[in-house]
């Protein structure tokens, strides 16, 4: 791979800006992202430092206490954050002096604590940093002149207060308010159906925490991946739905807190906390899925303390969309909580005829059942309506050099979605040790759509042939989940048993009508003349698809997560998976039913020869049903996905980590033509096969710098077949993909709220069209791009100002293809985004 000259520039702007961005932060320190608000006290400086001449750890009747004996412990005000698994105190102005030393630590003092380190930070600032197993503790300071006294839970209990006020005074909540401003995501439920540090994870998962997607105002999942290795943009549907490849296969769904979502529109961002992207196969936690890979939105919570934040963005083409975010209790004793998001939607585009507007309504409900159980409930609405934009064409082994503004289809091609969800999310904790969680989904989801179909182009004369046609569909699903998870010893071994039953069931109905061939204008491509004909009524078209399927699927799955040791886990699984799928066509009046079942097995190990490094291999399998068909009319097996995978994670601090991953990944059984019965029978011989290497960096560099980098080769091929072209390299999938975005923002001085952003997204050539046969090939090449991104924003006490702005030297690109070399989606131009939200 070679840079040209346009892709030296802005690497080096990107090293000067680094340079200047070192030496501004290397005098800062910062002591915290977030603020803690006391109702008793507000924050004030206090000009004498205060001494801790003790430390003590007292089990309550719950919990434990971390005292921290001084005389002027009224004067002292903390302030926390948490970072991943750790709940940490600033405590301005003291200054810890033990008889033993100036720092203090104490490993497992309670179970679901791993430790408490206590340590002079600065000349006048001592930290407490209390770490839990599963996630954050609860911790709560209490009023004493004496002390400052600490109460801490486990984060799986959520106990009543372990002091009461009459014991010590009256208890101030320590609260911590506003969103998370890091890069790093130290943990991720996709990898195991547990809150499990990815650090113990023996596979590559990589996490988009929502500040990424606030810096670079992300609205679609599609810009939001290229954050990540390994990953690119599949079928989009005319830019309707969300489709992406990954590690080299296909991957038609997304997953929602762990739940699958139908493929059918774009997915709604204003609701995700983060986005956690799962590499390899998912299939022992997540039943049938293509083998590279799974998507997993993770949504916003209800948050204790009331929260309001509002936004408004606007940019060039037309754009607009302001959207509100609020949250907070409900009732006076914070047993139920509410979060609400709303976003709408209004925009053009660089693209001939085309524009859209979206709405999204999505309230949630978290409801405490007593102090061991919580209910979510959770009710989202989206409705999208699009011009159905299929782009521009491919010319020989190129794309057509025309304005990529140029739209070849109708000025009123469309697509409209309306989507409901409905679920609920109830957990149990029997004890500390054992948990029960049971969730239900419904989703209803209609579409429809009308467009002029590109067919095929007359290369010397630039017509292109076309049909109208449309999409009528309607979906349901019901899922549920139940697991169980328990954590217990044998020995000195530890171990997180993980316990479920899935169920789901889908039903489709729906219909595509045509145009009958030859009475669609066609188009020219250098000179295009739109309306020739009026548009067809629907009753003009011709039924070619009419008809309903419905598939019901069960899992049960085990998956021990076993500790050793502190450095050493290995981590085994396995899932049974049960999929009937029955159709019935009306045209031709038959139906047809296909029945599998599939054991798919996980293994894999950790090994931590020092704390910040982790070591890991892993072997994986995936299924998916094949819809191909023998000769004799039988359903060919479930297509299976073998991975190996090893790699090694690096927490270069609490705030910076990195995951290097190589991989083999293999999938068999695929449909390939039968040789004694070519005339559309297949037999089940066909096999891909990729290769490759990803690196992803993401956290904080110094105080106030961010990353988010990742660097991808992807070696994707036809390894066995009777009709594609053995060696053939798969569509739309880059040898090379590289990524880099970068923040900074002064955090001292007359600078202070002032940011800046710098990104650099680039893919090497890809196959496009079909994969080669050993009688044809209509390939061509999307050629490769550096596109280069920048913002500047400005945050100032509750609100921020920001601009963004895209593809900044105004790059000329292609993103993908979708059904062929007639269908090349080209990348915009020169765009930007202003924007400016408020938080209270």
């Amino acid at each position: 791979m070679s840079f040209n000259k346009q892709c030296l520039c802005p690497l080096l702007i990107t090293v000067s800006a680094f340079a200047i961005m070192m030496q501004s932060a290397s005098a800062e320190t910062r002591h915290g992202n977030t603020e803690v608000f006391y109702s008793t006290a507000s924050l004030l400086v206090q000009n004498s430092v205060v001494e801790v001449r003790g430390v003590r750890i007292e089990q309550g009747e719950e919990g434990i206490e971390v005292i921290l004996e001084t005389k002027q412990g009224d004067v002292l005000k903390p302030t926390s954050r948490s970072e991943g698994n750790n709940f940490i105190v600033d405590i301005p102005n003291a200054q810890l002096l033990l008889p033993s030393g100036n720092a203090f630590r104490q490993e497992k003092p309670i179970a679901g604590i791993t430790e408490i380190t206590i340590i002079n930070n600065t000349d006048n600032n001592i930290q407490l940093t209390i770490t839990g197993e599963v996630g954050v503790p609860k911790v709560e300071l209490f009023d004493d002149n004496e002390a400052l006294i600490f109460g801490v839970l486990p984060a799986t209990s959520t106990a009543p207060n372990p002091i009461s006020s009459s014991e010590q005074g009256e208890a101030i909540e320590l609260v911590v308010t506003g969103e998370q401003d890091s890069y790093r995501a130290p943990n991720a439920t996709a990898g195991t159906r547990t809150d499990t540090p990815i650090r113990d994870i023996p596979q590559s998962i990589q996490v988009i925490p929502r500040q990424v997607l606030e810096d670079q105002k992300v609205i679609r999942l599609t810009d939001a991946i290229r954050n990540v290795s390994g990953i690119v943009e599949g079928d989009s549907f005319a830019g309707t739905v969300d489709n992406f490849n990954i590690r080299g296969f296909d991957f038609t769904t997304t997953f929602r807190d762990g739940f699958r979502e139908f493929s059918d529109t774009l997915r709604e961002l204003s609701t995700v906390e983060q986005i956690e992207v799962l590499k390899g196969p998912a299939s022992v936690l997540f039943g049938n899925a293509e083998p590279g890979g799974i998507i997993n939105l993770v949504t916003k919570k209800p948050l204790s303390t009331p929260y309001y934040s509002g936004g408004f963005s606007v940019g060039n083409f037309g754009f607009y969309r302001p959207s509100i975010d609020v949250s907070g209790p409900l009732n006076s004793d914070k047993t139920l909580l509410y979060r609400l998001n709303v976003a709408y939607e209004n925009a053009g585009s660089f693209r001939d005829f085309v524009n859209s507007e979206r709405f999204f309504f999505g309230p949630i409900f978290d409801l405490k059942l007593g102090d061991k159980t919580n209910v979510l409930v959770n009710v989202d609405y989206a409705k999208d309506k699009r011009g159905f934009d299929q782009g521009v064409v491919a010319l020989g082994r190129s794309v057509a050099n025309i304005p990529t503004s140029r739209f070849l289809g109708e000025p009123r091609d469309t697509r409209e979605v309306e989507e409901v969800n409905v679920g609920y999310s109830l957990e149990h904790r029997f004890n500390e040790n054992l948990t029960l969680r049971n969730a239900f989904r419904y989703t209803s989801n209609h579409s429809f759509d009308y467009r002029a179909q590109p067919l095929e182009l007359d290369e010397e004369t630039g017509e292109l042939s076309r049909n109208f046609r449309s999409n009528d569909d309607y979906l349901e699903q019901y899922s549920l989940q139940t697991n169980v998870v328990g954590k217990f010893t044998t020995g000195s071994i530890q171990h997180t048993l993980l316990f479920g039953i899935d169920l789901a069931r889908q039903k489709t109905d729906g219909s595509q009508r045509r145009l009958p061939r030859g009475l669609t204008p066609s188009i020219n491509i250098f000179d295009p003349v739109y309306n020739a004909i009026p548009r067809p009524a629907l009753s003009e078209l011709i039924a070619t698809r009419n008809g309903n399927s419905q598939t019901e699927t069960a899992g049960i799955f085990l998956q021990d997560q076993i500790a050793f040791s502190d450095n050493f886990k290995l981590l085994l699984g396995g899932r049974f998976d049960i999929v009937n799928q029955n159709q019935f066509d009306r045209i031709s009046d038959t139906a047809s039913s296909q029945y599998d079942e599939a054991f798919t097995p996980r293994i894999g190990f950790v090994y931590q020869p020092i704390k910040p490094i982790s070591l890991y291999a892993s072997y994986s399998r995936s299924f998916a049903p094949n819809f191909a068909q023998r000769a004799d009319g039988t359903f060919l097996p479930p297509e299976r996905g073998t991975q190996y995978e090893v790699g090694i994670k690096a927490d270069f601090n609490e705030k910076l980590s990195a995951t290097l991953a190589a991989y083999e990944l293999t999938k068999t059984n695929i449909g390939t033509t039968d040789p004694n019965d070519p005339d559309g029978f297949s037999i089940p011989i066909g096999e891909q096969r990729s290769r490759g290497v990803e690196l992803d960096i993401s956290g904080e560099i110094l105080p106030g710098w961010n990353i988010i980098a990742s660097y991808g080769y992807t070696n994707a091929e036809v390894t066995q077949s009777t009709d594609l072209r053995i060696g053939a390299k798969i569509p739309k999938v880059p040898e090379h993909k590289a990524s880099l975005w970068s923040t900074y923002e002064f955090r001292q001085g007359n600078l202070k709220g002032l940011g800046f952003g710098l990104g650099l997204f680039y893919l090497s050539d890809r196959p496009g069209g079909d994969i080669p046969t050993n009688d044809s090939d209509d390939g061509f090449v999307l050629p490769s791009y550096l596109r280069t991104d920048a913002a500047i924003f400005y945050k100032r006490d509750n609100w921020k100002a920001a601009i963004n702005m895209e593809n900044l030297f105004g790059v000329r690109y292609f993103e993908a293809f979708n059904f062929g070399r007639n269908t090349v989606i080209p990348g915009a131009p020169f765009t930007v985004v202003g924007s400016i939200s408020f938080e209270f």
